[in-house]
């Protein structure tokens, strides 16, 4: 069993982006954690409608399409949604929740993202949180010089042995979900509040995985760069 943490800027960006993964590797025995980072307050384009009511709605939303998925538990950092920085408090925040959690892999959105070509994917949210992800992981958990006070709460530096960047433009590892895509389909279905036509999702979102899966003949797949560590 390998321990694999998500981290995701928004509820909703891990299940567009990897959530045929996720159920695949539940169903092969690994376990997967989501912390999502923002609180998705400022995700609707109702007037009058976001604030707290709409973060405790994509809360519910989330925790509904890790169920589907079978993670094994959904955290949220409450992060003001659109104003995520790579700051020092936030990097503090992912260094605790990785050293309390101690995975093997981490995943989240491609820090280098340095080509604007599509819009979703590098909502500043996404690029800031990659960054932030990174430089907590790269060498903040697994250096007792970095949050030395986290020492007397007995958090002490954990190795991260890899990374799994989604969103690249250079992946390198494609991952198979033809068994899975169903559930991802279903886990963001979970999303109502920020999906408008649930038949045009699917056919999107199905027409993406194919995309991703022609080069190696698989029918549905999600791709991901990896970076080793250590």
């Amino acid at each position: 069993m390998r321990r694999f943490l998500v981290i995701s800027p928004h509820p909703d960006d891990v299940d567009f982006s990897c959530a045929g993964t996720i159920a695949k590797l539940v169903k092969e025995g690994n376990q997967v954690e989501e912390l999502i980072v923002s609180d998705g307050s400022k995700g609707s384009h109702a007037v009058g409608f976001g604030g707290k009511k709409l973060a405790g709605l994509r809360k519910k939303e989330q925790r509904n399409a890790g169920k589907v998925l079978g993670v094994a538990d959904v955290s949220f950092l409450s992060e003001t949604d659109g104003e995520v920085e790579n700051t020092r408090n936030l990097r503090k925040k992912l260094v605790v929740f990785m050293r309390q959690r101690k995975p093997d892999v981490v995943m989240c959105p491609e820090p280098f993202l340095f080509r604007f070509d599509r819009a979703g994917i590098l909502h500043r949210d996404h690029r800031n949180t990659g960054e932030a992800v990174f430089d907590a992981v790269y060498p903040a958990v697994g250096n007792a010089s970095f949050f030395p006070e986290l020492l007397k709460k007995n958090l002490k530096p954990h190795n991260v042995q890899e990374f799994w960047f989604w969103g690249s433009s250079k992946p390198q590892l494609i991952i198979d979900i033809s068994k899975t895509i169903e559930q991802k389909i279903q886990a963001l279905f979970c999303h109502k509040s920020q999906i408008r036509d649930m038949e045009a999702l699917e056919l999107r979102i199905k027409e993406w995985a194919r995309t991703m899966g022609k080069k190696k003949h698989m029918r549905y797949a999600e791709a991901f760069r990896v970076l080793k560590l250590g």
